[in-house]
């Protein structure tokens, strides 16, 4: 099943889960195979569901095995025959608590062979803070005010081992903890514990489940003389959902990536985007995100293993344009993701100038980066991306000004967005982080307005990626985003379609143009070959792309959103206005 990578077409491509087209790949597959879509797609980027997970959307595995409730052998040999590629991710930061590897933990305890598979928090920071009332080592004010923090609290899960003993965790990203109800029979075993009091204590403690409220607050009353028994069987009841930081300094965790890499090869892999890699490498003093030279080592052990299996790789990185990370991973032969984009058309769009836009394309162009980049994602509309960094006493600009950022946010808020925002240990806000809309929503759900962007975005250098449901202008799911529970902000965005949506949206102008505008993008030789830029009107984007004959050239008016196409096609220049 595997493709040749040697070259890794220009095309455009595809992103969505397994289900986000009705209910498994193969209808995916279904709509890749309706004549609108012939030749629109050479790529597609199918998220981690593909695989066994259970928390935050895919991003939490149990293992890189097939999921074959959404997945079929047959889906990826029928992609294969459509001549599109594929590109998967790998979580290189974390498994999930339900991995072999964490479950053996909670099995076995200190006897596990995946001891040091994962990263025990109080190990990691013995000698290096103090331990609080919860027997959880607080780091030294120097080293914690150095953590860069993906949400509040200290980034741990407590988990019981089968002796009773509680240990932290190394946890950065989402968990979950759920307490099972009890029964009279599980307090029988209690020493003198009357079957009234058993009764009287099962609603209490049930009470507080179903209320999610803490334990600590419960008044037991006659009962108190039991509580710490009583507690100890409701923790034993307990069961866990959480994205385990991995160790790599353990041997095990090096010989799982090996496995993994040539699992997601033999799968028809050609891209494989490293997800939340810059927060692997972990050391004390640092803030142990893209840690130096750390992460870098890393990053080269993963793509000795990635050559082995035929695999390009994509790091996927969230960091202010001042910190210039994008720079040195781009500087390393990588791919990098132009995070940037998605912000900067809405504020090109809004704003009616494309100054900052066009600084940022030529940049692109004068250092060579190879970019794959997007408007709408499975995850947000990056908005600190944008901002500058104050680096060694010298502060670099971002490629907005924080109150452009500032007015971009607010715009896509007050047509519904959801904020996610960055928190130090204390729980106190540190910094915004994304937006969370459809793309189409962010633009005031405006169809020119998408047209624009979408022309935008295939005329700029790189891979284009786009999200399924911007291309039938999606609005704001606010239903799913309440009922999505911690990263209910991100199912605003992630509306699944059924065939009959495909089939009514494929009747309707803003999906059939776009469908016009990918597949010139996906189809023109022009697109491989040099791009000039002409930036000598605020208002205007001028980009032509021209390889030998082939020409394709795009004129916009900001101030109209009108556009106009001229490209080359059957040797003669057509033109295509919008």
């Amino acid at each position: 099943m595997h493709q040749n990578n040697s070259k890794i077409v220009n095309g455009v491509m595809l992103n969505a889960y397994p289900d986000s087209i009705g209910t498994k790949l193969s209808d995916t597959v279904s709509m890749l195979k309706m004549p609108e879509f012939k030749d629109a797609f050479s790529l597609f980027y199918v998220l981690p569901t593909f695989f066994n997970s259970d928390l935050d959307r895919g991003f939490s595995v149990i293992d890189y095995d097939i999921n074959t409730d959404l997945v079929a052998l047959k889906d990826l040999h029928d992609i294969e025959e459509l001549n599109i590629k594929l590109k998967f991710d790998i979580v290189l930061n974390h498994l999930s608590v339900a991995s072999p590897q964490f479950k053996d933990i909670l099995k076995n305890g200190n006897q596990s062979k995946f001891k040091d598979f994962f990263i025990n928090w109080n190990e990691f920071w013995e000698g290096n803070g103090i331990k609080n009332e919860d027997d959880i080592i607080v780091p030294k004010a120097a080293f914690l005010d150095k953590l860069f923090m993906r949400k509040s609290g200290l980034p741990i899960l407590k988990v019981r081992f089968p002796d009773g003993t509680e240990h932290p965790y190394w946890n950065t990203f989402y968990q979950q903890i759920t307490y099972s109800k009890i029964a009279v029979s599980d307090l029988q075993n209690i020493k003198d514990i009357s079957e009234n009091q058993c009764q009287f204590i099962c609603k209490k403690i049930n009470d507080a489940i179903e209320n999610n409220h803490d334990f600590s607050t419960i008044d037991f009353e006659d009962c108190v003389s039991f509580k710490s028994e009583i507690l100890q069987i409701v923790e034993k009841n307990r069961s866990y959902l959480g994205q385990m930081d991995v160790n790599a300094n353990s041997p095990l965790v090096w010989e799982f990536y090996e496995e993994t890499l040539k699992k997601v090869s033999d799968y028809g892999g050609n891209i494989l985007r490293l997800d939340a890699f810059a927060y692997l490498h972990k050391q004390v003093g640092e803030s142990n995100f893209f840690n130096k030279p750390g992460t870098w080592d890393y990053l080269e052990r993963i793509k000795q293993i990635a050559q082995k299996n035929n695999l390009l790789l994509l790091p996927e990185i969230h960091a202010e344009y001042g910190l210039h990370l994008h720079d040195e991973v781009a500087n390393e032969g990588y791919y990098i993701y132009d995070f940037f984009l998605p912000g900067l058309t809405i504020h090109t769009i809004e704003n009616k100038t494309c100054k900052a836009l066009l600084t940022w394309a030529k940049e692109i162009i004068a250092k060579g980066y190879k970019t794959v980049n997007m408007l709408g994602c499975h995850d947000g509309i990056p908005v600190l991306d944008l901002k500058g960094k104050e680096v060694n006493g010298q502060y670099n600009k971002g490629l907005l000004e924080d109150e452009e950022i500032d007015a971009i946010m607010t715009k896509i808020m007050d047509r519904g967005g959801r904020v996610k925002n960055l928190y130090d240990a204390a729980g106190k806000k540190v910094s915004y982080y994304q937006v969370n809309a459809t793309f189409f929503s962010a633009l005031g759900e405006d169809e020119q307005k998408l047209l624009l962007a979408r022309a935008i975005q295939l005329f700029m250098p790189g891979i284009p990626q786009v999200w399924y449901l911007d291309i039938f202008a999606g609005k704001n799911n606010y239903e799913a985003a309440d009922n999505g529970g911690s990263a209910g902000h991100k199912e605003i965005n992630r509306t699944t379609l059924s065939l009959e949506d495909i089939a009514n949206g494929l009747k309707t102008d803003v999906v059939k143009k776009q469908l016009e505008l990918i597949r010139l993008r996906n189809t023109s030789k022009a697109f491989s070959g040099i791009v000039e830029i002409n930036d000598n009107q605020a208002d205007i984007i001028d980009i032509k792309w021209t390889n030998d004959d082939e020409v394709a050239h795009l004129i916009a008016n900001l101030t109209t959103r009108s556009f106009s196409i001229h490209h080359t096609e059957n040797g003669s220049i057509t033109e295509m206005n919008f």
